[in-house]
């Protein structure tokens, strides 16, 4: 069979994920805390042609003798891109944005701890009557000794500089909670868990400890904004120029394709 069929499809494949890559991040361009992902590629495995004496030396040549014939690329990893996005003001009590790039809210999803850049909060009443600090997708947000559960009749919320959450009442009490904010030193370990958060593998099969990953940091390291929410980093003009380029390649191996079958009917037509 014609080698080059061979890596035109291999190759084919791989660019379609790099497009469907392409169109979650373009997707996500208006979710509040996305973060876009980048496509990254590796050689397939490839055959050495040594078609040349061993004892040959060509002046000036910078490549090892022979022929090396490979086979197409493949999708390697799509790393998590963490610049920070732009921060838009809106003057809602409850919106908080994250000033570090590694800084997560930490959530809690179906019991287990997941991570999120969205600091688009809000309230749901519990049966109780008191009401409790959720996520814009309705998860509880974490706070240093647990879920956030607090009256209701408050007439103030006032969220610092430091994630300290100040709840006042209008009988002049008040309730403080610390929002867990944790940085991530290894931020390529997270995983998409959908609906704009993350998790991480289970470190231990890894061989991660999480001294590794999780960097110690005190209330003065956080830094955040209330009344503030931090847009996607995606930014459309570099996303639809990586959307053109990859259409681009995959239209060249379709081609190629096209001419490989236009040879083998030649070669057959000879025969």
């Amino acid at each position: 069979m014609n080698r080059s069929l061979i890596t035109a499809t291999n190759t084919m494949t791989q660019l379609q994920k790099q497009l469907d890559n392409i169109s979650n991040n373009l997707a996500n361009i208006d979710t509040v805390g996305f973060k876009r992902r980048e496509t990254n590629f590796q050689e397939l495995l490839f055959q050495q042609f040594n078609n040349q004496p061993i004892d040959r030396n060509e002046a000036g040549r910078l490549t090892p003798n022979g022929v090396r014939q490979g086979v197409g690329a493949k999708v390697s990893h799509t790393s998590l891109q963490l610049a920070q996005g732009s921060i838009k003001t809106t003057e809602r009590a409850l919106d908080v944005a994250l000033l570090k790039e590694n800084q997560f809210f930490e959530v809690e999803v179906d019991g287990q701890t997941r991570f999120t850049r969205d600091g688009s909060f809000s309230l749901s009443v519990l049966p109780s009557g008191d009401v409790q600090l959720v996520t814009s997708e309705g998860y509880p947000v974490s706070s240093e000794n647990g879920p956030i559960i607090f009256q209701e009749g408050y007439n103030n919320l006032i969220i610092d500089a430091n994630g300290q959450l100040n709840v006042q009442y209008p009988n002049g009490a008040n309730e403080v909670f610390n929002l867990s904010v944790v940085q991530i030193n290894r931020p390529q370990l997270l995983q998409s868990a959908g609906n704009n958060v993350y998790s991480l593998p289970n470190l231990a099969e890894i061989n991660v400890l999480e001294a590794d990953v999780f960097a110690a940091i005190g209330r003065n390291d956080i830094a955040m904004q209330q009344g503030a929410l931090e847009q996607s980093n995606v930014e459309m003009q570099k996303e639809m120029t990586e959307l053109i380029n990859t259409q681009r390649s995959y239209q060249f191996n379709a081609k190629s394709i096209s001419i490989a079958d236009q040879m083998l009917g030649l070669i057959n037509g000879i025969r």
